[in-house]
């Protein structure tokens, strides 16, 4: 089934101790639908400025995106620049220049309007909603990322949002500022109360965690030996997750676990080079590959 996500595609400048990039491509809806259009085919609903040019296109080109969503807007694309520590855990940022995208309000062509599957990335809380107004019917699986700007800025706008979606994926420490509860189960209970019935916590270098009614499923950040850039590694994820499950065509635990493993999987190829450049060359074979290996990381005998 098709995957509808709306987000940012935006050009990202790049600092890690592996390396610096200038200008490259990010954004998270642009993480999100590459990595899950090796599992579903995707709409994309984002805006860009007129310095997105058509050999920047080709990062959607080949791969079961429809751009027909992609807006291009006099200007230029949103901008982002940062600087990670040592240990990859932290960053500073460096430059936001928002562009287009401070004017950005969604607009879904007829054909997205019928998705089943909708992933609503970091954007305001209330062009979140208003996307899945635009969305004939209830979805089968709406998930939600946000960040601390707007559990800070607009806490009323998001708890009305969340009431609409299933699924929120959130880190661990945007988790906690929401809930205002330490304990990452006793958040779980408090944000359940808000709307969503699933919790996806990403956790870096620790992996990810997964809680519903029907209790809690962790899965381990894959180990790698030179991770060079984590941006758009929780993208990859949620991408890989909830690609899983739209090509699945059914939620239920086992494939909620599956798409856990998936979107653990996307993460790590990301963070293996600088922006998109790994998933450029990804192929379906090294993400199964790769998925069987976490199974044997995490299987073991009483």
């Amino acid at each position: 089934m098709s995957l509808l996500v709306v987000g940012s595609v935006a050009f990202d400048a790049l600092e890690s101790p592996y390396g610096k990039v200038d200008r490259t491509i990010g954004g998270a809806a642009t993480y999100f639908a590459v990595a899950a259009s090796f599992f579903a085919p995707v709409n994309l609903v984002a805006i860009v400025g007129q310095d997105f040019t058509a050999e920047d296109r080709k990062i959607f080109k080949g791969r079961h995106i429809d751009i027909e969503g992609l807006e291009c807007a006099e200007g230029k694309c949103f901008f982002w620049a940062g600087r990670y520590s040592e240990n990859l855990n932290e960053r500073v940022t460096l430059t936001t220049e928002l562009n287009v995208f401070a004017d950005f309000k969604p607009k879904l062509p007829e054909k997205y309007r019928s998705s089943k599957y909708v992933f609503l990335a970091n954007i305001a809380p209330d062009l979140q909603r208003d996307v899945l107004k635009q969305v004939k019917g209830k979805p089968k699986l709406a998930a939600l990322d946000t960040m601390n700007y707007w559990i800070e800025r607009t806490p009323a706008e998001l708890r009305e949002t969340l009431k609409h979606v299933d699924i929120l994926m959130i880190n661990d420490s945007e988790t906690r500022q929401l809930s205002n509860e330490h304990n990452l189960l006793r958040a779980a209970k408090h944000i359940f109360k808000m709307g969503p019935k699933t919790l996806v916590v990403k956790r870096g270098e620790y992996g990810a965690m997964l809680v519903d009614s029907k209790g809690v499923f962790c899965v381990p950040a894959f180990p790698l030996e030179e991770p060079h850039d984590p941006t758009g590694a929780g993208d990859s994820f949620a991408g890989g997750f909830m690609g899983y499950l739209a090509g699945a065509g059914n939620v239920n635990d086992a494939t909620l676990r599956r798409a856990m493993v998936y979107g653990s999987v996307l993460g790590s190829f990301t963070v293996e080079k600088f922006g998109l450049d790994r998933l450029r060359t990804l192929k379906r074979s090294e993400i199964h590959a790769r998925a069987r290996h976490f199974a044997k990381l995490t299987q073991f005998k009483l």
